[in-house]
């Protein structure tokens, strides 16, 4: 098929790989976010996907909007039977929806519908969710609410951040959206309504959701440092200063401690929570390096009775 990808994160990066390489379809043109600053230089960058177009001699488009008419008229003109999409970052009007005569079908990394919205693999590690994946489904007006073409299931692993399980879950819906495009254009696939029961909805996380509660139970703060991981990073207060808080442990043999109060032993540093205390995995203060939080509290001096927050 004649194809027109919209994508933008790293996320979406193997999935383009994986259209370009075949050679049952097209990709005559990205469409995706405007370049942007990132990093701690805050320079400006392409978008990873933009850049592989770049390296394969791809049209991109960077539309503001969606609804710029020099946007649309392009389109109209690349003439695309099917347009994939993997979190390309910006919603899409139904006259842009109508140009394809296969519509535009997403990935989206749940098993719709549940985490429908911008951050399903964080809310499914929080939430303690055995089972996830992913999904492909046409786009209609409301969201992640389209029909749904196939799945993939993947297990949530015990110690999985949410970067970890998106990297998984780009491979493996790389594949399923390539099954789909091939179902779709050989008329071997066909989507099904999604279920009315079991919806729920993952909203962006800010950075402000990533402040650590050492009031709740360790396996939630375990949760929610893994899902935070590695954007936007959990973190806390000490000392009136933002720290990032890496990978923690609940330590179930641990004497007990008053939620937040850290006590630091030879080889670990430990912080109470509702529970059981967790052990810190890595530390980093403002303006400093990521450190092991044994080498963080030794620089700190932490005296006994001091509290994270």
């Amino acid at each position: 098929m004649r194809l027109v990808f919209a994508g933008t994160p790293e996320a979406a990066v193997p999935t383009l790989r994986a259209l370009i390489d075949s050679a049952d379809h097209e990709v005559v043109a990205v469409v995706t976010r405007p370049d942007a600053p990132s990093g701690r230089g805050r320079t400006v960058h392409r978008s990873p996907v933009a850049a592989l177009a770049d390296e394969h001699g791809i049209e991109v488009l960077t539309p503001q909007r969606a609804t710029d008419a020099d946007f649309v008229e392009r389109l109209k003109e690349l003439e695309p039977e099917c347009c994939p999409v993997v979190a390309y970052g910006a919603l899409l009007t139904q006259d842009v929806l109508d140009i394809p005569g296969y519509g535009w079908i997403n990935l989206h990394f749940s098993l719709l519908p549940a985490w429908r919205g911008a951050a399903p693999v964080q809310a499914a590690i929080q939430h303690g969710d055995e089972i996830t994946g992913a999904s492909t489904f046409r786009i209609v007006r409301e969201l992640d609410a389209g029909p749904v073409f196939g799945v993939v299931t993947d297990e949530i692993r015990g110690t999985d951040t949410a970067g970890e399980l998106l990297e998984r879950l780009a491979v493996s819906g790389a594949e399923l959206m390539l099954a789909t495009l091939d179902g779709v254009q050989h008329g071997t696939v066909h989507a099904e309504p999604q279920p009315t029961d079991g919806v729920s909805y993952a909203p962006k996380v800010s950075v402000d959701d990533a402040k650590v509660d050492f009031a709740v139970s360790a396996q939630a703060v375990d949760r929610l440092v893994r899902a935070t991981t590695p954007d936007p990073g959990a973190w806390s207060w000490f000392r009136e200063e933002r720290v990032k808080l890496g990978p923690v442990t609940p330590v179930v043999e641990a004497d007990p401690l008053d939620p937040g109060e850290v006590r630091v032993e030879k080889r670990r540093v430990l912080v109470g929570t509702a529970t059981v205390p967790v052990r810190l995995g890595d530390v980093q203060a403002q303006g400093k390096k990521r450190m092991a939080a044994t080498d963080w509290a030794r620089g700190t001096r932490i005296e006994a009775g001091e509290r994270v927050r």
